[in-house]
């Protein structure tokens, strides 16, 4: 288990993005900032960040991309952190594919590769909390 500031600095820094997201990861962690990842080891994608409430959560609003088939339908990340005194529950609440074949490959890549980046993640502020408590 992890607090929600180790999580919120593991979401946020683009050295720590790098390790447990995906490599190249960047972040400019503000609202109104930007995010830019490879998490399906496809698509790289971009995406602003419209909301930004420290240790709670982080909304991605992606921008479009020539890589994907074109839609009117805006791609969302949302990530929602609930802290309690023994946990921290880190929700990602993805948004806005659009029920058309053209994107069946692209919503099961992008799925599959954040539920192993948030796998990642879990390790990643795991180890981190194990070495300050024996440190």
């Amino acid at each position: 288990m992890a607090p929600a500031s180790a999580i919120w600095a593991a979401l946020t820094s683009s050295a720590a993005l790098d390790q447990w997201c995906a490599a190249g990861a960047k972040i400019d962690p503000r609202q109104g900032g930007s995010f830019r990842a490879n998490v399906d080891r496809v698509t790289e994608f971009e995406a602003h960040i419209d909301v930004f409430i420290p240790q709670r959560r982080m909304r991605l609003i992606h921008l479009l991309s020539p890589e994907l088939p074109a839609t009117e339908s805006t791609l969302v990340d949302d990530f929602v952190l609930d802290a309690s005194s023994d946990a921290t529950i880190v929700r990602l609440l993805g948004s806005g594919v659009p029920a058309d074949s053209d994107w069946d490959a692209i919503y099961m890549r992008r799925r599959t590769g954040w539920e192993r980046a948030m796998a990642r993640l879990k390790v990643h502020v795991e180890r981190g909390a194990a070495r300050k408590a024996s440190s």
